[in-house]
């Protein structure tokens, strides 16, 4: 059975009750995944076999509920469409117990170190803690890898059956080169593969050693975190590294030690973590489809928009859910969830329990959209943001930060990370990466106001009122307005701005009409940021 497909016969056609239009859909966000986030509608037309009327309305219905956005004639994945995989890693909890762990084993170790999950015959990455090298494992939250060719795979193969192992041998047979596996390189085809002697010897050593099988260079040792109470894997923790640093005899009897040290350390918080406090479930979701269908009419395929929303009913603390339960967190009627479900369940994306009356959600779901963006940046996520306002205001825009090692003081700057020019013959000059006095510039003010070092009277009042507005302080006939742009826990991380020459703007003009479309767009930026970073770090450069 290829690696990308539902553990169903998939050959034998959906079930009579599946959603149509909502498999469709599911195979648009997954062309759109393996290609990067970036198709044109022919492209996905071609990629998935639809019409190319289908295609329009199943993305225009996608651009509806915030999952891509039509960019000229390219249909883009966006921050949004993480909230469908952050339901996934929400449920599961191990991001949340185990990444701080990861994460610090990473910083002693001065390596990768990656968490990973079973999907069938793959493995499937939940965390990383990256190093930035110039040489680095590129591996991003959500890659499907084939186990035979990782090192968790064989820990977690040592508990297969005999059907988990002729799936494998099928899967094996037609696709030998990993064509299914975009995330790896091409297999080279050879007769042999000791995969099953090394399940037996994992199983034995409880680790399990990657030399090189992924491509040349590459090496890892992995060791499983086990479940309390059960024995088996819930995620194997591995430190990954190339063999300039470290050869695989290397990584057993150096770096092994340590990551033994970590993962007993995580086993221990698994143990001891309280139980889970479910978080809100979505609110108002059918309401909101129902009136989309009635502003857009047949352009939006409510079927597809409601079967999306049961997704995001599983999260914190809600990780199997009844049929009752999906569909009171998300107001649809009883026999529109359980047609979704029925879905989900065939599209491999849904479990159900041996009682049949739970669902959970598998690795799967982490296919729609999840891997091109867990690398994104703060500068990528803003720019379409910018450009929007830019274009809305006829005003240049910009993004910022406080420049590294330059600190809170009075001498500190500012670095542009992110800008929109507007189309005028006088406007603003916009480089990325260019530095300019903090104390002088809108952008710089609204961060130091919230830096929490001791405030002047004129940083004080920014603070007070959330903006900062400069009159032809850093140069003559440049008037710019900025508000800040806050992470998840409510900390201005970067600030924008507008900036106009004062023949075009007065001071008033841009209290009353630019600012209100700032705080538009910081709110825009935020919630992509916020929905983005909930299990991925998002670099601010």
């Amino acid at each position: 059975m290829p690696a990308n497909t539902a553990p169903h016969d998939v050959a034998a056609g959906p079930p009579a009750e599946a959603v149509a239009p909502l498999i469709r859909g599911i195979a648009v966000l997954r062309r759109l995944t393996e290609a990067g986030g970036t198709l044109s509608p022919s492209a996905l037309e071609r990629a998935t076999g639809l019409a190319r009327s289908t295609v329009d309305r199943i993305t225009a219905t996608l651009a509806r509920m915030g999952y891509v956005r039509l960019d000229g004639r390219d249909v883009v994945l966006t921050p949004r469409v993480m909230e469908l995989g952050n339901a996934y890693l929400a449920a599961l909890r191990l991001p949340a117990l185990l990444d701080a762990r990861a994460d610090a084993l990473a910083d002693e170790l001065d390596e990768s170190v990656s968490l990973a999950v079973a999907d069938l015959d793959g493995i499937r990455f939940i965390h990383q803690a990256t190093r930035r090298r110039a040489m680095s494992v590129s591996f991003r939250i959500g890659d499907l890898l084939p186990a035979e060719r990782t090192a968790p795979g064989p820990l977690f193969a040592a508990g297969w059956t005999g059907t988990d192992w002729q799936q494998w041998r099928s899967r094996r047979a037609e696709d030998p080169e990993d064509t299914t596996f975009p995330a790896v390189p091409l297999r080279p085809l050879s007769p042999a593969d000791d995969f099953e002697e090394r399940a037996e010897q994992a199983r034995r050593d409880g680790w399990a050693l990657d030399d090189q099988l992924i491509e040349p260079g590459l090496v890892a040792v992995s060791v499983p975190v086990r479940k309390p109470g059960t024995g088996r894997p819930a995620c194997v923790a591995s430190v990954v590294s190339h063999t300039s640093r470290h050869s695989a005899a290397n990584l057993r009897t150096t770096l092994l030690p340590r990551l033994l040290t970590a993962v007993a350390a995580m086993e221990a918080d698994l143990r001891e973590a309280a139980p889970p406090q479910p978080g809100p479930p979505p609110s108002g979701l059918a309401t909101w489809t129902t009136a989309s269908k009635h502003e857009l009419g047949r352009e939006f395929v409510e079927s597809l928009a409601r079967g999306l929303t049961v997704l995001t009913a599983f999260g914190d603390g809600r990780s199997a859910l009844t049929l009752a339960e999906v569909a009171r967190a998300t107001g649809l009627a009883r026999a529109t969830a359980r047609r979704a479900l029925i879905t989900y369940e065939y599209l491999g994306l849904v479990a159900t329990a041996t009682d049949r009356r739970t669902f959970t959600l598998t690795p799967r779901v982490l296919d729609l959209g999840f891997p091109p963006l867990s690398r994104t940046t703060l500068p990528r996520l803003a720019e379409p943001h910018l450009r929007a306002l830019a274009d809305r205001l006829h005003e240049p825009t910009v993004l910022a930060i406080l420049a590294p090692g330059t600190g809170t003081s009075t001498d500190a700057e500012i670095q542009y990370t992110a800008g929109a020019e507007a189309s005028r013959v006088l406007t603003v000059d916009i480089a990325v990466g260019a530095r300019l006095p903090a104390a002088s510039t809108s952008l710089g003010r609204v961060l130091l106001a919230d830096a929490g070092a001791p405030l002047s009277p004129a940083l004080t009042e920014v603070r007070a009122q959330g903006y900062a507005l400069v009159d032809q302080e850093l140069e003559s006939g440049l008037r710019s307005i900025a508000v800040p742009v806050r992470d998840r826990t409510g900390r201005a991380i970067a600030a924008l701005n507008v900036s106009t020459h004062p023949a075009r703007r007065t001071l008033e003009d841009c209290v009353h009409d630019v600012l209100p479309a700032l705080h538009t767009t910081a709110d825009c930026i935020q919630t992509d940021l916020h929905t983005a970073s909930r299990f991925t770090r998002v670099p601010l450069t």
